[in-house]
């Protein structure tokens, strides 16, 4: 990991395309702001963590013997 020192109003670059600016510091709390491509989502890692769960939750569910019987089985394309 990376440990950076940076001020307000002072900024990070990462890959060329994204920024990360720190707006203002309260306290123990710093708020940042980030720009990136529509592309690369952003998400706060509790976030992030509750949608992976999600996900791996929603593919254990998933009945694979009746979809391979809905699309004829291995060898249908």
């Amino acid at each position: 990991m990376l440990a950076l020192s940076r001020k307000k109003d002072e900024a990070i670059i990462i890959n060329d395309d994204i920024e990360i600016k720190i707006l203002d510091i309260k306290g123990d709390q710093i708020k940042l702001g980030i720009s990136a491509p529509k592309s690369v989502p952003v998400y706060r890692k509790e976030v992030y963590l509750q949608i992976q769960n999600a996900n791996k939750e929603a593919s254990e569910s998933v009945d694979i013997e009746g979809l391979k019987q809905l699309f004829g089985g291995k060898n249908n394309k």
